[in-house]
């Protein structure tokens, strides 16, 4: 059992992920998401989670099974391209996983889903949490225009606000 991780976990809460992510932030992000949408056929979605709760905590939940779960529920595997992209942090962990759509996973792979998550968390070690966030969804977004660029009307599939878990 980590101690430090669970110690982590029943400390920050929500307060501080609304210090992190105020409303203004949030909307920010939103449209950052709605203006890269704009430019392809995939769909972005990004929900912060503050930290666990102390059953899935003991049980050792991962940040990843965490986001595996987050994009079932909100159905980020629910388009008709199947290029739904999920960009999920888990902010007690300060630990970033994207999960994609099988149309969308299998021209980028792990590696550059990958890159995108360090460039991220180093962006939230220097406290930047906004501006590791729109690096990411450009970054994202920069993927999803060259494997799904845009042809025709938009047709949103998923919400472009973030998610609060």
């Amino acid at each position: 059992m980590d101690f430090t991780r669970i110690a982590k976990h029943l400390w920050v809460g929500a307060p501080e992920r609304n210090r992190r992510f105020p409303a203004a932030t949030l909307e920010r992000i939103t449209q950052a998401i709605s203006a890269a949408e704009a430019k392809h056929h995939g769909e972005i979605r990004f929900a912060v989670e503050a930290s666990l709760r102390l059953g899935p905590l003991l049980a050792g939940v991962t940040a990843r099974q965490r986001a595996v779960q987050a994009f079932a529920n909100l159905g980020v595997w629910d388009t008709e391209a199947n290029s739904g992209v999920l960009i999920y942090l888990l902010l007690a962990d300060r630990d970033v996983e994207i999960v994609a759509d099988r149309g969308v996973h299998a021209k980028v792979g792990p590696p550059g889903w990958e890159a995108i998550c360090k460039a991220m968390e180093t962006e939230f070690r220097a406290g930047r949490f906004e501006a590791g966030v729109l690096a990411g969804i450009a970054a994202v977004s920069r993927h999803l225009e060259s494997h799904f660029p845009r042809i025709g009307p938009d047709s949103n599939e998923l919400p472009d606000a973030p998610v609060l878990l």
